[in-house]
């Protein structure tokens, strides 16, 4: 029986959900406003001009001050800033200030809300695909790395040394000694980079499908004068059969597996290029496989509309099987299980609230 069907909504509840439907309007406008002050540099204008004007702002950001002014409006009336009673002089409210203004030395999390611009790039697309069946390439998101790149610095980089190596026991030390690394969707890298600077003995390789990307990481890695690091444009879809056996003593796969046509596949590869010692580290959301589970994740409605409109796409336009960012814990573990490794360990970082951290040996 459909309990929706049988249930009346009173005028009460149809007026609960009319507020509520016009928070989503807004908040969702917000959310590209946010993306666009990211952008533009805005918020740190404002939050180093303290109280300004448009044209001050204008003038901080080199840009023109009309566009300013209305995105002015829209963060006033979403309670991101706040204006004096003439409505000429704003100024970020203390929260945000810290929070997308990068205040008290943190970093801004603005940066997230362009998620959302990107989404509503592709809708079109994705509505396409809703009638049709298939996917959207990798090709129809320009600006995907870029933004993941941002992603990736809070949750992997900039803690790479202090709270994910030490998750895998001596691997600092085997690094500095020197061994085989292999990095499975590095995108443009940046972790890689930071590593092979860090620990010269070692070799390193980045994998990823996206040429742009790879081009991108292997131009810094000479800028830097990195002789132990190589990327490489590699489909992974037949990795099971293609991977070198043995061949590294630490992979990692950073938010890379879910997006992936043939993730079972990837897994069974790196099983087979893992070394009998070695270790897989992979960061990969931190969700149930059951829907029912996730109604009070913090970010669950984000991670399935991201879900739906990129990770799940790409995989099926490359005719993946298609798992999605909200694959979970549980599917995980059975797909880690099929390739073949038999100790699994999950953790969870206090700094990355979307991540699940697996440590995995054959």
């Amino acid at each position: 029986m459909c309990i929706a069907c049988d249930t009346k909504l009173s005028p009460e509840s149809l007026d609960d959900f009319g507020g509520r439907f016009l928070n989503i309007l807004n908040h969702g406008a917000l959310a590209v406003m946010i993306s666009i002050g990211h952008r533009t540099g805005l918020f740190t204008a404002m939050r180093k001009a303290g109280l300004a004007t448009s044209r001050e702002l204008a003038a901080e950001a080199k840009l023109h001050e009309r566009y300013v002014r209305e995105w002015l409006g829209a963060m006033t009336c979403g309670g991101i800033a706040s204006c004096d009673e003439t409505g000429s002089v704003f100024t970020l409210v203390p929260a945000a200030a810290d929070m997308l203004g990068g205040g008290n030395g943190a970093e801004s999390l603005a940066y997230l809300a362009q998620y959302v611009g990107m989404m509503g790039f592709v809708e079109d697309k994705i509505v396409d695909c809703f009638h049709r069946g298939g996917g959207v390439p990798y090709s129809a998101f320009p600006r995907f790395h870029e933004v993941m790149a941002c992603d990736s610095k809070q949750t992997v980089v900039d803690p790479l040394f202090e709270h994910l190596l030490p998750l895998v026991p001596g691997i600092s030390l085997a690094l500095h000694n020197g061994i085989e690394v292999l990095d499975v969707g590095c995108g443009r890298g940046k972790a890689l980079l930071k590593m092979a600077a860090q620990f010269p003995n070692s070799r390193f390789n980045g994998w990823d499908l996206s040429e742009e990307a790879t081009r991108e990481a292997q131009e810094e890695a000479a800028t830097l004068g990195l002789k132990n690091l190589r990327f490489e444009v590699r489909d992974l879809s037949d990795f099971h059969k293609t991977a070198p056996p043995a061949a590294f003593d630490f992979i990692t796969a950073f938010d890379a597996i879910h997006d992936q046509a043939r993730p079972d596949h990837v897994l069974a590869g790196i099983r087979r290029a893992l070394k009998p010692d070695g270790v897989f580290l992979m960061q990969d959301i931190g969700a149930s496989s059951n829907v029912a589970e996730n109604t009070g994740h913090a970010i669950g409605t984000l991670l399935y509309s991201l879900s739906c409109t990129h990770c799940m796409t790409v995989s099926l336009a490359q005719g993946g099987l298609g798992v999605g960012a909200m694959w979970g814990e549980q599917l995980t573990r059975e797909f880690l299980g099929n390739a073949g490794f038999r100790q699994v360990e999950r953790h969870i970082l206090d700094h990355d609230i979307q991540n699940y951290y697996y440590i995995i040996k054959p």
